[in-house]
């Protein structure tokens, strides 16, 4: 087999929040969103795929220094940067050794500079899965048959050496996930009840906007609930929340902590999590807690204060990585440290992904004692691009709940052409539907059905036009009127 890249295209499209959404130090009220165009020839045969991301502020680089504008040229080098050493690859016998090229490539130049693994790893990955769409349209073939297959020329041993010669078939489940549980965000600043919401900031567009409506709209059962860092606050809000989820009909709710990297020493963790098994109202619902996510800052998370801590905290509840996974070997380093595992998340890179997930199987299987959690993350991921090839990538992988927020704080896909929209329903109406003049995710209890997005070649089963949006030569961010 051949596998070459000709060349490569960035187009933008502004979107706006319906409400901001507040990580961390960040409140995201608007970005632009990144369309990769790649023109690649597989074994001969010209094919054309997409990729895309929301380019979003203090996700990579948690400076608080740093202004929007100048965290996205920060974005955008390291996206140009992927795109020419995706470009002068040359040819390669697979899609997984081209990727390994100019993964390979990245990653000495941004050793000279100052971006972190999770950014330039980043650009990597927006070239990695265009090739992937470029590869899976040119063969006709759904991206979970190219993976059990391995097509796609994937060497577990590359990523992790204790994965020797195994194929991606004989570790990932044979049968791919035909619909996942959402686990909805329930940010900072997110309004809890209706009530709360002040007149003059309530929404009449057809989309629940507090939890409380949220729950009754989409039977939501599974939550990411965001924490600040401040005991008393954290303490008060989940009993608020345990309380809302007590009163549902249906199944115990099951959620995750989600700690902000709000943390920079173990104590100060520990006193929040014991101060909540103290409290008799909230022991029951921590009986469905899955994990706790990323609660120590990038730059502590790994360090040896904060694991020799961490190693002698016997009763800690699981913890995985986030943030802190910003290379190929992240995951079993953070494994052997304390850390129960760590998230997939497309922009962190499809074949880191695969590996994972086939690590966590083999941890499995030889150290069943340890917790192997791999878990599925959003970062406001939306359709046409971005949202199904996560969700194709999270089926193979066998995740069966996965954090989504992107439908939630933004208005469906009313920033499309009502052509696009109308395309998208037809071939994807197991994942979206008409809510008044526009499309929207089809959540029906508190579940997504995956299976257009499953069967079609990596993701999306349509054809989209990226060349009608704004050329990225041609935009500024000024143009968000931030």
């Amino acid at each position: 087999m051949a596998v070459e890249i000709d060349s490569v295209q960035f187009h933008v499209l502004n979107m706006h929040t319906r409400m901001p959404f507040r990580y961390g130090i960040a409140s995201l009220v608007a970005l632009p969103h990144l369309f990769v165009r790649m023109v690649a020839k597989v074994d001969g045969v010209t094919s054309v795929g997409l990729s895309s991301e929301g380019l979003p502020p203090k996700w990579f680089t948690k400076d608080p220094e740093t202004r929007f504008e100048q965290d996205l040229v920060g974005m955008l080098e390291v996206i140009r940067k992927a795109a020419f050493h995706a470009q002068e690859a040359g040819t390669a016998q697979t899609v997984f050794d081209l990727w390994q090229h100019f993964y390979g490539r990245q990653k000495n130049w941004a050793s000279g500079t100052d971006h972190p693994p999770l950014l330039w790893a980043f650009g990597v990955s927006l070239m990695e899965r265009a090739l992937i769409d470029a590869f899976c349209r040119a063969k006709e073939t759904p991206f979970r048959e190219a993976v059990h297959a391995n097509t796609l020329g994937i060497r577990l041993g590359d990523i992790h050496p204790v994965l020797g010669d195994a194929g991606p078939h004989s570790l990932l489940p044979e049968t791919p996930t035909a619909e996942v549980d959402v686990r909805h965000t329930v940010g900072l600043t997110d309004p809890l009840t209706d009530a709360e919401i002040p007149v003059d900031e309530r929404l009449d567009d057809g989309l629940p906007q507090s939890l409380e409506s949220n729950l009754k709209v989409y039977g939501i059962r599974y939550l990411k609930i965001k924490l600040c860092g401040d005991s008393d606050r954290d303490l008060a809000r989940l009993g608020e929340i345990a309380g809302m989820m007590r009163s549902q009909e249906g199944p115990p709710a099951r959620f995750t902590l989600d700690g902000n990297e709000q943390y920079r020493e173990v104590g100060p963790f520990r006193s929040l999590w014991e101060s909540l098994l103290a409290d008799a109202d909230l022991r029951s619902f921590l009986e469905g807690l899955i994990f706790v996510e990323q609660p120590f800052h990038r730059d502590v998370a790994l360090g040896d204060e904060v694991t020799g801590d961490l190693m002698q905290w016997a009763e800690r509840p699981s913890m995985i990585i986030d943030e802190s996974d910003g290379e190929l070997d992240s995951a079993p380093r953070a494994m052997a440290l304390g850390f129960a595992g760590t998230s997939h998340k497309n922009c962190k890179g499809v074949f880191k992904g695969i590996a994972n997930a086939c690590l966590m199987a083999h941890r499995r299987v030889h150290t069943p004692e340890f917790p192997s959690l791999l878990s599925s993350e959003d970062l406001a991921n939306l359709g046409p691009v971005a949202l199904p090839q996560d969700l194709a990538v999270l089926s193979c992988l066998g995740i069966t709940h996965t954090e989504r927020n992107g439908h939630h704080y933004f208005a469906g896909l009313s920033m499309f052409p009502a052509d696009v929209q109308q395309e998208i329903v037809a071939a994807h109406g197991d994942l979206f539907a008409w809510r008044g003049d526009f499309a929207a995710l089809d959540i029906r209890h508190g579940k997504l059905r995956i299976e257009s997005a499953v069967e079609a070649p990596f993701g999306r089963a349509t054809e989209l036009d990226v060349e009608r949006y704004t050329p990225l030569d041609d935009w500024s961010a000024d143009s968000l009127k931030l």
